[in-house]
């Protein structure tokens, strides 16, 4: 997301409710000059900050991110409090089909392991899609994805993986991790790495090294601090711009690099 489009919109929402730019840097506890660059477009937010100007003026951090969601602002004291829900994800149609493919290859890769169920599997499908948009800017599924309180879920899953069962692609086994219920799907051919590319396999392989070893209690707790996920209301869709603002150890790209 571009640093001059957010520092514009900072810019009109504390106009339109009257504030300076020293009234809302203290609002926001950081120095009139930095708040000077943000709205010049030349420094970047830190997550946090983004978290509190959107809190501050009565919004979410998508509407901040999209200005078609934008609507009228207000200051208000932020509401800790939270509702969790249940949720569901959507792949544009046509993108179903990688969809398919890096899903057969994460389980070719990991899917046999005794702890590797249907939690972890949306878990790594979430970190390989939004570690590529981070990288490359560029969608590699394009896969909708929802907050729940276990994490990112991935919201046409249910309905791809019937269409996949039925035509022979894997099976669905439900099963025993110790003596939690388990939902394991194994691969019953390989992926098409053809409608892969070298990056794209390059960036899954790095998720599944970095992740296919947790459990889904483990991958579950580790998505909790992924900025996108905690920016996010819950039950609503995951805006990916968001990926830009994540923290370490979440984030893989460097911006320095990109700034030199």
């Amino acid at each position: 997301m571009d640093s001059a489009v957010i520092g514009m919109r900072v810019k009109t929402m504390r106009e339109s409710v009257g504030l300076t730019q020293r009234q809302l840097a203290e609002k926001l506890g950081m120095q009139r000059t930095a708040l000077v660059q943000v709205e010049a477009g030349s420094r970047r937010l830190s997550a946090s900050e983004l978290v509190d100007i959107a809190s501050l003026f009565n919004i979410t951090v998508e509407q901040l991110l999209d200005p078609e969601k934008m609507t009228k602002v207000e200051i208000h004291e932020p509401d800790a409090s939270e509702e969790r829900r249940e949720i569901r994800i959507s792949v544009p149609s046509k993108n179903v089909a990688k969809f398919r493919e890096v899903l057969l290859y994460i389980l070719e890769k990991v899917g046999a392991r005794p702890h590797v169920g249907e939690t972890v599997i949306y878990k790594l499908l979430y970190f390989s899609d939004f570690d590529y948009y981070e990288k490359f800017e560029e969608h590699l599924t394009g896969a909708m994805y929802i907050r729940n309180n276990y994490g990112p879920t991935p919201a046409s899953f249910n309905k791809i993986v019937e269409q996949m069962v039925a035509r022979g692609d894997l099976d669905k086994i439900q099963s025993d991790y110790f003596t939690y219920p388990q939902t394991k799907y194994l691969p019953r051919r390989s992926a098409d790495l053809s409608v892969l590319s070298a990056r794209e396999l390059d960036t899954i392989n790095e998720v599944l090294c970095r992740l296919g070893e947790m459990n889904a209690t483990q991958i579950s707790d580790y998505s909790h601090g992924d900025v996108p996920w905690k920016v996010t209301e819950p039950g609503k869709q995951i805006a990916y711009e968001t990926v830009f603002y994540r923290l370490a150890p979440y984030s893989v790209r460097s911006y320095r690099e990109d700034q030199d």
